[in-house]
């Protein structure tokens, strides 16, 4: 199936890929926690970070090509940005302030 066919999507530590015309789940690969798993394609390469990894899966079938633990800087969000792409990029600050709101409207 050509890439261009496929939409990815990053959740709950895994990486999934759907058919853009269909909806059908193509692959799931899951990553390391069950967390925030930020993805971008850069050209046909497609990269993806959950719980302080980062990963190069194949955009085709979801297998993980390499993963780099980035030991000695924690397990918080990475943002990946790549030449000419504009992917949004969630800052650790903004996820904190998220999380103090959901944890103050549960106690209210």
């Amino acid at each position: 199936m050509p890439k261009s066919t496929l939409l990815y999507i990053g959740i709950k530590g895994s990486v999934l890929a759907l058919d853009r015309a269909t909806g059908e789940q193509v692959w799931n690969t899951p990553l390391k926690g069950s967390e925030f798993v930020n993805i971008v394609l850069d050209g046909g390469d497609l990269y993806a970070t959950a719980r302080g990894e980062i990963y190069s899966l194949d955009p085709a079938t979801g297998q993980i090509r390499w993963k780099n633990g980035l030991t000695g800087y924690g397990l918080g969000l990475i943002s990946i940005a790549a030449a000419g792409n504009s992917q949004v990029v969630l800052s650790r600050e903004k996820q904190r302030r998220e999380e103090d709101a959901a944890s103050a409207a549960s106690t209210a």
